[in-house]
């Protein structure tokens, strides 16, 4: 099942208002997309409202407003590579806040106190109940589903302040979307990112030096995790810079494209 947060266009009159759908359709052909409303949030029992929404008459928003956002860097040995570093021992965990979350519908805005900023295609893991201390062999059941991110990064300001914050949490350093696929196995999935066309990255989910499991275990050691929560994996190599103007695409096998463009910030 795939499930989106949307708004309702002008000239309907629900226009303005703001729900989760259930996506049905085939999303290479966006014009046989419909969106099936559902009241209120989307965890455990799916409620219809009856209404439904031709996919051109809607918005999406990101899919999700998590509490927070948990990353996990250097989980790609040929990324951790790339860049100089080795893997760590234990995976290596940053924050990036809601406030940094956008969805596929708004732009990336280039902060003025970096001159280096850079895409980075990622798996991101929607949590679907309150957990704590999950073992390996019960992740399956906290977790609601999976969509494509962009932990879009200053890699200048995190190389010259060492703390990722300013680096990793700005305003809209969070692209997520397009929805949210419930039904998937993360195991080995094709992870890509364009930019402009070019392709850019290139990998799959099975070259994560620890699987999805095991991350939500280890993050979940430590925190309480809310459903909404999302958990970035990690990117694959071939991270590169991105510029005003450009268009990025973050694609993932079984989820689909998550596209925004890169604008300045007045």
């Amino acid at each position: 099942m795939r499930i989106a947060r949307f708004s309702v266009r002008e000239g309907s009159p629900a226009a303005g208002s703001v729900s989760f759908g259930v996506v049905e359709g085939d999303p290479s052909k966006p014009d046989s997309l419909v969106l099936h409303a559902l009241a209120g949030h989307p965890f455990g029992a799916p409620q219809p409202t009856g209404e439904s929404y031709r996919f051109q008459d809607v918005r999406l928003l990101a899919p999700m407003l998590p509490s927070k956002i948990v990353a996990v860097g250097r989980n790609y040995a040929a990324h951790a590579a790339e860049l100089g570093n080795q893997v760590p021992d234990v995976p290596l965990t940053f924050f990036k806040p809601s406030t940094s979350v956008i969805g596929p519908t708004e732009a990336i805005a280039y902060p003025p106190f970096s001159s280096d900023v850079q895409h980075e295609a990622e798996l991101a893991v929607v949590i679907g109940r309150m957990c704590r201390e999950v073992p390996v062999d019960r992740v399956p059941e906290v977790v609601f589903g999976y969509t494509c991110a962009n932990d879009v990064t200053a890699r200048d300001v995190q190389q010259r302040e060492g703390q990722w914050a300013r680096a990793k949490g700005f305003d809209t350093a969070c692209p997520l979307g397009p929805w949210i696929e419930t039904d998937l196995d993360p195991s080995d999935l094709a992870v890509t990112c364009t930019v402009n066309g070019e392709l850019r990255q290139a990998g799959r989910t099975s070259l994560m030096v620890r699987p999805v499991a095991e991350l939500i275990a280890h993050i979940s050691e430590a925190m309480t995790l809310l459903p909404g929560d999302v958990i970035l994996t990690g990117t694959p190599a071939g991270v590169g810079p991105i510029g005003v103007g450009d268009e990025v695409a973050v694609t993932i096998e079984g989820i689909g494209t998550l596209a925004n463009k890169v604008i300045s910030r007045d």
